[in-house]
């Protein structure tokens, strides 16, 4: 039977995952996003949809620059979390 220690662990496991796996993405929207507010303010250009597009165009390029990370820390969580749930028997 599983106990806490090891429901907590593998919570914890899965935070760590997700940020792993998030925090390509959200640096480098949080990095165009100050670079863009800075231009902005600097120009005095206050578009809405400015920010916006340099950033899902940023995104976009780093999804599929880290997307072979994140697919490899995927699987890895994934079988590790199917070999202790094999050797749990349940």
């Amino acid at each position: 039977m599983l106990d806490e220690n090891v429901v907590l662990e593998i919570g914890q496991q899965a935070v760590w995952v997700m940020i792993k796996t998030g925090a390509p993405t959200m640096l480098v929207a949080l990095v165009v996003g100050l670079i863009v507010s800075l231009i902005q303010a600097l120009t005095q250009i206050q578009e809405m949809t400015l920010t916006f597009v340099p950033k899902i165009l940023a995104m976009m390029l780093t999804l599929v620059v880290a997307m072979p990370f994140m697919l490899a820390t995927l699987v890895q969580f994934t079988e590790a979390l199917f070999a202790r749930i094999g050797g749990q028997g349940l």
